[in-house]
């Protein structure tokens, strides 16, 4: 891989960006500061699988940023037998994007992986995420002057893993199919997404994941891609 790749693609939450780290940290500010008594430990066991849930359904498009947003707090407060009224939910969910990208925690080895990858490749971003919020976790996390380009979905107008957002971000980079891989914490969206598309693909998953397809590459720790890169 080494000889033929010259741009690297990575996803930004959960693959550089400690995104449950970032999130736990915003949750304990916000709900103190909405006067929100509720375990915050207790908060985080409902809310995390809840919100992959509902990332899943606003990436398949059954669902609005809207109804994402106030949906996943709303089933957390239920389960949690806390009544939380419509304004206090929603001033709770603008709480949390505004504070979410103050939290700048990263997953071990990002910056010494990037500072070993930016003399030797272009690098990139292909996100999911909302465009403000993962610029503002891009600057606030010092991430910004390695990526070259960095492509959203909104940008985009679809989500991983529709091809219409790898051949939009290849474009916007430049770049060519056999000359680039995709760096994703996400089997379906990132590793699947990019392969469907003719991209090679990595998974990271710091939990070693049992993959149907034996030949897909999958590391545990960032610094391993030095194997491949």
């Amino acid at each position: 891989m080494k000889t033929t790749i010259t741009d690297v693609f990575f996803d930004l939450d959960h693959t550089l960006w400690d995104f449950e780290k970032n999130s736990a940290l915003t949750f304990a500010k916000i709900l103190h500061k909405n006067n929100i008594d509720v375990d915050h430990a207790a908060f985080l066991e409902h809310y995390v699988p809840i919100n992959y849930r509902y990332w899943d359904l606003f990436r398949d498009d059954k669902i609005s940023k809207q109804q994402m947003r106030l949906g996943r707090l709303q089933e957390t407060f239920a389960l949690l037998n806390k009544i939380v009224d419509e304004e206090q939910i929603s001033v709770l969910a603008d709480d949390y994007i505004a504070f979410l990208p103050e939290n700048t925690f990263l997953f071990e080895g990002t910056i010494e992986l990037l500072e070993y990858l930016k003399p030797k490749y272009n690098l990139h971003i292909i996100t999911n995420g909302f465009k403000d919020l993962q610029n503002y976790k891009l600057k606030n996390s010092n991430l910004t002057p390695y990526f070259k380009t960095v492509t959203n979905s909104e940008s985009a107008g679809v989500k991983k893993p529709n091809p219409i957002i790898y051949e939009y971000a290849l474009q916007q980079a430049n770049a060519k199919k056999e000359q680039s891989v995709m760096i994703g914490d996400c089997i379906h969206a990132d590793v699947l997404g990019a392969l469907n598309c003719g991209i090679d693909a990595i998974l990271f998953s710091e939990i070693p994941q049992v993959l149907e397809d034996k030949t897909i590459k999958q590391i545990s720790h960032l610094l391993d891609l030095k194997k491949y890169l």
